[in-house]
């Protein structure tokens, strides 16, 4: 195989996207895979599905909604019970405004005060087709006659549940992009107990009205769960995580799924790849989650060693390893940016080269993978941005003293209050929220340390992943490059 080095080459480029973004490459048949890991996360009564920016949120929230690819899920997984569900999006990135406030609407609701909660009963009554809450209304308007009507709102929800019960339903709201509710982080944290209030009353009281949350790890906490019963949740939850295994089948599923000829000739050599019913070609149970045979058919791709010997480890594992996070995570589309990267910079600078991937190429995917979880970091979070830059030129494992050192020379705590203390009067229509401690540098180190930013090492010190660290110039001694300035 490695003879034909160019050929697969010529095959990733093609199979792997350039923009790997769930909000503007929405899953099909070809793309969609169904990891193992995620089965749990899936069944309909699992109610909060946590997972970090890349780790399938998104596609899932938008996959469960599409037919096909919910039915697709149902035969992969054998749930028999996903297939009996009818979604319904209860708040995601898209605007819908028919569906769910919009965020200038949500900006409104919230400065005029008064139950949040009742912004979620108003979504619920809207997904179960309440007449008087329909077209031509405001969120305002609906929310005013929800207030007026209260006896209303539990009659609405036990009708839709006895009715879905005689349909052999299950009607299942589902919430995603919950950072971009409000940019306020103390609203966010109001706005998001009411969603999981809600979706445990769906669960408690009904048998056939489910919610899903789909919900970083950072946002579903003890400020979440302080009310009755919430603890039910936290039993109930489940979470997106990928393993090296789940990684490496995402991309020979996608390298066996493109539609081109190289594609079909790496169905042949990798053998036993079979159609099912839906047309795309389903990965032997080798390639889609035995390390070994995984790593056989990688080595064949890129070589064995990322160099000229083992000194400087073996691909398989190197690739990975310099793509995890601060709690152990490695994002599909991080893993998936290094790739294409490494193929392009193979193709372009070594096209002579005997394998589809050259080690410099995997290398420089790898930097380049940081510097697109980076510009993620800075859309989703553009705080976290804040607290690393101040950090560029120094090295890791750090002491604490000389971060919150450097954060005070850049007097870090009185932008992000500046920015982050008041909302907009007029908010963008992407909205991004703020730090959840304004006021302390070591509550922001421990932030930093639960969305995986950062790590603690048993001495004390703090460590950035290489997906963060390389981007924002931070070194480490032995480590992959960092980038220039």
């Amino acid at each position: 195989m490695n003879a034909s080095g160019p050929v697969w080459t010529d095959l990733l480029r093609t199979a792997l996207p350039s923009i790997v973004d769930a909000d503007t490459e929405r899953p099909d048949l070809r793309t969609l895979f169904t990891p193992n890991t995620h089965r749990q996360a899936l069944d309909p009564d699992v109610t909060v599905v946590r997972g970090a920016r890349g780790a399938g949120k998104t596609v899932w929230f938008s996959a469960l909604q599409e037919p096909v690819l919910r039915a697709l899920a149902t035969d992969s997984y054998q749930l028999p019970r996903l297939g009996t569900v009818d979604p319904i999006a209860g708040y995601g990135s898209a605007l819908e405004p028919e569906r769910y406030p919009g965020p200038k609407a949500m900006e409104s609701l919230v400065r005029a005060g008064g139950d949040l909660d009742d912004i979620w009963s108003a979504v619920l009554l809207v997904a179960l087709g309440v007449p008087e809450l329909t077209a031509g209304r405001t969120w305002s308007d609906r929310i005013e006659w929800l207030r007026s009507n209260p006896d209303a709102r539990d009659g609405v929800i036990a009708r839709a549940d006895r009715e879905a019960g005689r349909d052999g339903r299950i009607r299942l709201l589902m919430f995603d992009a919950l950072d971009r509710l409000h940019p306020d982080r103390g609203q966010v944290d109001q706005l998001v107990t009411g969603i999981l209030k809600l979706a445990l009353e769906l669960r408690t009281r009904t048998r056939n009205i489910r919610a899903k949350v789909f919900i970083r790890h950072d946002m579903f906490n003890a400020d979440q769960l302080r009310f009755p019963d919430a603890s039910k949740l936290t039993a109930n939850a489940s979470s997106l995580t990928w393993t090296s295994t789940n990684l490496y089948g995402l991309l020979f599923h996608l390298m066996g799924n493109a539609a081109t000829p190289e594609a079909e000739r790496f169905r042949e050599f990798a053998s036993d790849h079979r159609p099912d019913a839906s047309g795309r070609w389903q990965l032997p149970p080798g390639l889609a989650g035995e390390a070994g045979v995984q790593q056989g058919l990688f080595h064949e791709l890129a070589g064995e060693f990322m160099g000229s010997d083992r000194r400087r480890g073996r691909t398989y594992t190197w690739l990975p390893n310099h793509l995890v996070d601060g709690i152990g995570q490695v994002s599909p589309r991080s893993f998936l940016s290094a790739v294409r990267t490494a193929a392009d910079v193979s193709g372009e600078t070594y096209p002579s080269h005997r394998y589809a991937l050259h080690w410099d190429g995997i290398r420089r995917g790898v930097q380049e993978a940081s510097t697109i979880r980076v510009a993620e970091i800075e859309e989703d979070l553009p705080w976290v941005a804040d607290t690393l830059r101040p950090l560029g030129g120094r090295q890791v494992p750090i002491e604490q003293g000389v971060v919150e050192s450097a954060w005070n020379d850049a007097d870090l705590l009185g932008r992000l209050r500046s920015r982050y203390s008041e909302t907009t009067s007029e908010p963008d229509e992407q909205v991004r929220t703020g730090p959840r401690n304004i006021d302390r540098a070591a509550g922001l180190v421990d932030e930093l340390i639960q969305l995986g930013i950062m790590s603690r090492r048993a001495d004390g010190r703090l460590d950035l992943p290489d997906v963060y660290r390389i981007a924002f110039h931070i070194g480490r001694k032995g480590g992959v490059p960092r980038l220039p300035r």
